[in-house]
């Protein structure tokens, strides 16, 4: 049990790395925001229970399979999402920039569909649960997309 806890932990920790980057959050208080910007408490909680279930479907995987058998495209789909999500904080907060924040944005939901079909194709169950990553990464590309044009 101890095992699988600590491969959970391991699947899950690497997504809040960008949690501990030295930016300015107070950035987004300054910034024009459109009306339907939900209140700044709405992020860390969406993002933490995206981020569990993003765990959760790569735990799934990894203990299905053997690492060997796990396709060189889901792999690589996990890499490409995983780094255009952790982009979003250094370049939205770290830099400043609204545009490339839009970009990271746009990258994270189109990795996001490409993530679902390869985890559909190892486990069509299991990637139901990335609904609601695909959900939360269009909201945010509209919204900073949103950002982008209000500030500019």
């Amino acid at each position: 049990m101890l095992k699988k806890v600590f491969l959970f932990t391991i699947c899950l920790l690497p997504w809040f790395l960008n949690n501990i980057i030295p930016v300015d959050y107070k950035y987004y208080d300054k910034i024009k925001t459109p009306f339907f910007a939900p209140p700044q408490i709405f992020y860390p909680i969406a993002w933490t229970i995206i981020y569990i279930l993003i765990a959760i479907t790569v735990y799934t995987i990894i203990t299905s399979y053997k690492w060997k058998d796990i396709s060189k495209n889901y792999k690589i789909t996990l890499l490409i999402n995983y780094l255009f999500n952790q982009s979003y904080t250094l370049v939205f907060f770290g830099l400043k920039n609204n545009f490339l924040g839009f970009v990271s944005c746009l990258g994270t939901l189109i990795s996001t569909l490409f993530l679902y079909e390869e985890t559909s194709l190892l486990n069509n169950k299991i990637s139901k649960i990335l609904y609601a990553y695909i959900l939360l990464s269009l909201f945010a590309t509209i919204l900073s997309l949103s950002i982008f044009f209000l500030n500019a």
